[in-house]
């Protein structure tokens, strides 16, 4: 019993409410460098886009299909001065169109004129239809 009076006369403990922060900084200094360092060894995804060429000379006279938001289609032949062009209700009018127009002008390149907001697939579909039915030079339409 002495013991425990002797402490209790003497001085009063207090206890400390603090965190020691220290080794949370080292530890949140340690993943800042891993995650710095980590993305720069790895390769980001590359995308490899096929190159084109630009040609020295347009074409003077081409089929041309112009493809709008929301499916409008219209094909026509045109020129350096400016194109015919009808607008055709779907895409198998579309296809006979350019099926009879090629046939009517062998000779003739076919320029794909699609709008920003078009569908890409609706595009290469076009591209791939044409290509199907003989047409060696398609090409995209660009300002």
């Amino acid at each position: 019993m002495a013991f425990s009076s002797s402490l209790r006369s003497g001085r009063k403990r207090s206890f400390k409410a603090e965190i020691n922060v220290v080794p949370y900084i080292d530890v949140m200094l340690v993943l800042l460098i891993i995650f710095m360092a980590v993305p720069a060894n790895e390769a980001p995804s590359v995308v490899n886009l096929p190159s084109a060429e630009k040609s020295t000379l347009p074409p003077d006279t081409y089929i041309q299909i112009s493809i709008q938001p929301e499916n409008k289609l219209s094909i026509g032949v045109g020129g350096k001065q400016k194109v015919a062009s009808e607008d055709v209700a779907d895409r198998t009018a579309l296809l006979a169109r350019l099926r009879a127009l090629h046939e009517e002008n062998p000779d003739y390149p076919v320029l794909i004129a699609g709008d920003r907001d078009s569908k890409y697939d609706d595009v290469i579909q076009l591209i791939s239809e044409a290509k199907k039915m003989g047409i060696n030079r398609v090409g995209l339409a660009t300002k």
